[in-house]
């Protein structure tokens, strides 16, 4: 493919979605020298190579967030990410989050609504400090203050994008994360936190919750947003919605499809393997683009529009798949469903000229997106 064809690190973070189209009809797996990887773009072949941890592996020293938090379920395979996430996995079951968290979540809400008059803007004044709240509460970090917890996750957010785009995590992101993990291990000292366990050292337990709370408010703060500008953008499904509040997990398996909030995950060849066609040599960086997994006109009817009554969003790889399937889809998906019951029961809109589409290379969201009722 000409080089003239290719998108620009600028026209991904912009709009990646028609560029992975495009690409996905010459090929389902594409080289992207922007990204110096190879790039999966169809939903099957995404599928195949997220449950294959034999061939296409997180365990690289070139893994992003394995540079800043070291080991961790997010960057070993086999064994060692079975022994890190059966530590985590049980306190975050559906049946666990929903006695635990439950609660706390609507609360939150509540609070975090009470000190709106009939205007809010979605990512700074709910979405973000109500996943920062939660993931307090589960980790035992409610000593800190919200806005310190916010600064080093924003932080360490900016310095994986870098790592991601080839660059040094930088000194703020290093910073973030060492007074990240001295509070963390505090916390597992203490036992108050809600996951971990005992089977794990003290380093392995605080690398691994890092990674909880880096997804638990990066993630979730986006998956919040994106479902809500996602939803008040279609006045007429949002209304559909507010008669039938059993359809909210629809909605949102469909703003998950439509938009993830990490638009990618990173494999590396343990071997030379041929994927769809195409030789890749071992070694090589294979990045599984969740977003052009996710409208994969092969699988998704008209992919590019919002639909809650789509009958196959649930097969939406947002989360991943295999043995890397996000531990904390409950807990993101339970705050998503309070905060969007929460604003359809005030017939809350959007306020049009003050919301902004998703932007973001690794990471996508809104950079705004305020709402009226």
């Amino acid at each position: 493919m000409a080089e003239a064809d290719q998108p620009s690190i600028e026209q991904l973070t912009d709009d990646p979605h028609p560029h992975w189209h495009r690409l996905r009809a010459t090929a389902p797996v594409v080289r992207v020298p922007a990204l110096a990887g190879w790039v999966v773009l169809s939903h099957p072949v995404a599928s195949a190579v997220l449950r294959d941890p034999a061939a296409f592996t997180v365990d690289d020293p070139r893994f992003s967030t394995g540079q800043l938090f070291g080991p961790s379920m997010l960057s070993t395979d086999g064994a060692e990410h079975a022994r890190f996430n059966s530590a985590f996995a049980p306190g975050l079951r559906l049946g666990p989050v929903r006695e635990r968290l439950a609660g706390h979540v609507r609360t939150e809400v509540s609070r975090l609504l009470a000190y709106c008059q009939d205007k809010i803007e979605l990512r700074s004044q709910l979405a973000g400090p109500l996943a920062v709240s939660v993931m307090q509460e589960l980790l035992g970090l409610t000593t800190i203050e919200p806005d310190t917890l916010s600064a080093w996750y924003a932080d360490i957010v900016t310095g994986v994008d870098r790592i991601s785009a080839g660059a040094p995590a930088g000194d703020a992101a290093v910073r973030a994360h060492a007074e990240l993990s001295a509070q963390l291990a505090a916390a597992l000292a203490e036992r108050r936190t809600n996951v971990g366990g005992d089977t794990l050292s003290t380093t392995e337990a605080v690398a691994n919750a890092g990674i909880l709370l880096f997804g638990g408010i990066e993630t979730t703060e986006a998956m919040i947003t994106l479902a809500v500008w996602h939803l008040l953008r279609h006045p007429e499904q949002a209304q559909a919605v507010h008669r039938d509040p059993g359809r909210i997990p629809a909605a949102i398996e469909e703003s998950l499809r439509l938009e993830p909030a990490a638009t990618r995950v990173d494999r590396y060849t343990t071997r030379e393997v041929t994927l769809a066609g195409v030789r890749i040599p071992a070694g090589e960086l294979v990045i599984v683009s969740l977003s052009a997994a996710n409208r994969d006109p092969a699988v998704f009817d008209e992919p590019d529009s919002f639909d809650i009554s789509r009958p196959n969003a649930n097969r939406q790889l947002a989360f991943a798949a295999g043995p890397h399937y996000c531990l904390g889809a409950y807990l993101a998906r339970l705050e998503t469903e309070a905060v969007l019951a929460e604003l359809l029961d005030r017939d809350a809109r959007l306020v049009e000229r003050e919301c902004a589409p998703p932007r973001g290379l690794v990471f996508r969201k809104p950079a705004a997106v305020t709402v009226r009722w």
